[in-house]
């Protein structure tokens, strides 16, 4: 199954209204970005990531890790009448694998998913950097913004 769209979880959008997750920078929750390749069956009904998941990136000599990177918060705001938050850059140095998009999880919450990113297109690195640029937290461009 490919990718499809990028989205927020279905239990997510259910886990903000019971306050599960924790977003500020200081004292928050530990979240995670996993890459996926465009082989990945992932769904907004995937309600806790797992290493189990189909079309995770390869680890063999790739310099990538089963799991991911943890994500640095940039805590919530308000940008025009929505509420925003985002995360800082992350890299895999010297990397070398093809990723289609990302999963972003709750390490802190049991490993419940936020949020699935969907690059477009296959982005690649051959023995170099492959890094995630996450948008800044506005009302339009914010990875996580109810409006």
């Amino acid at each position: 199954m490919a990718f499809t769209g990028s989205y927020m979880s279905t239990t997510f959008k259910k886990e903000l209204l019971e306050a599960v997750h924790d977003f500020t920078a200081v004292s928050g929750d530990t979240f995670y970005v996993a890459l996926y390749t465009n082989s990945a069956n992932l769904t907004a009904a995937d309600a806790t990531y797992s290493p189990s998941l189909v079309g995770q990136v390869d680890t063999a000599g790739t310099n990538y890790t089963t799991g991911g990177k943890p994500l640095t918060n940039i805590s919530p705001t308000v940008s025009i009448n929505s509420g925003v938050c985002s995360f800082a850059n992350v890299t895999w140095n010297i990397a070398s694998f093809t990723a289609r998009g990302a999963l972003i999880y709750n390490s802190t919450k049991a490993n419940r998913t936020v949020a699935v990113i969907d690059f477009g297109v296959d982005k690649t690195a051959t023995d170099g950097d492959f890094t995630i640029q996450f948008p800044a937290a506005t009302n339009t461009l914010a990875i996580i913004r109810i409006e």
